[in-house]
């Protein structure tokens, strides 16, 4: 039994290349109306349509972790220093 992919796909790659030669006029236009027909879809405002509004809410409880520092006492107070205030 042979798994190679080339061998295993080779009649629906002869069957594809007969549609193809046969009919890749009509397949070509075709694909050009409904791209044509997607794109005025899409422009059209039909993704952005909104859902009907709805009185739910969703409530998501959670726990929030923080990590505190140690308390710290305040820095020594510094002794000595001579400033120039001229």
């Amino acid at each position: 039994m042979n798994l190679n992919p080339t061998t295993v796909l080779n009649p629906v790659f002869n069957a594809l290349d007969a549609l193809i030669s046969d009919y890749g006029v009509y397949l070509y236009l075709v694909f050009i109306w409904l791209c044509l027909l997607a794109i005025v879809w899409i422009l059209s405002g039909s993704l952005r349509r909104k859902l009907p509004h709805r009185n739910s809410t969703t409530l998501i409880p959670g726990v929030i972790f923080t990590i505190q520092q140690p308390l710290q006492s305040p820095p020594p107070p510094i002794i000595g220093i001579e400033v120039d205030q001229t």
